[in-house]
């Protein structure tokens, strides 16, 4: 599925999303500035997540709750890893082993720990305003 859109449709592309994955992990692809933040920012939104949602780039992961305070998922940032293991460290595959929505940019970091069940979305960035997401 391939599908441009501009900033504007981001909460109608997560809505989109959410109904058409396949699993609830999912991969994010593309470039510095693509709006792989934003886009997770309005899934979680769109999840009735509750809080700010921000990228986890020095943290490396976020827990994101809905507003009753069930836990809504997990967000990983991987751009500063610089070694596979440093995910293990983390406690990867107990996330993994969740029944939860988990979000993860540059995944390409960690390619070999990567779940087969998981759902990979490529961003491309068209022009200022306008993206084109890819579901692999």
């Amino acid at each position: 599925m391939i599908i441009p859109y501009t900033i504007s449709q981001i909460p109608d592309i997560a809505k989109q999303l959410i109904v058409s994955v396949p699993s609830k992990i999912l991969c994010f692809y593309g470039e510095m500035g693509a709006g792989k933040t934003t886009l997770i920012k309005a899934l979680v939104k769109e999840l009735e997540g509750s809080g700010s949602t921000s990228s986890p780039t020095f943290g490396i992961v976020n827990e994101y709750h809905k507003e009753n305070g069930d836990l809504l998922g997990y967000h990983f940032d991987f751009y500063r890893l610089e070694d596979e293991s440093e995910a293990w460290d983390l406690g990867l595959e107990d996330y993994l082993s969740a029944d939860t929505w988990i979000f993860m940019e540059w995944p390409e970091k960690i390619k070999g720990l990567l779940p087969e069940t998981r759902t990979d979305i490529k961003i491309e960035i068209l022009d200022e305003k306008t993206r084109r997401l890819t579901i692999l």
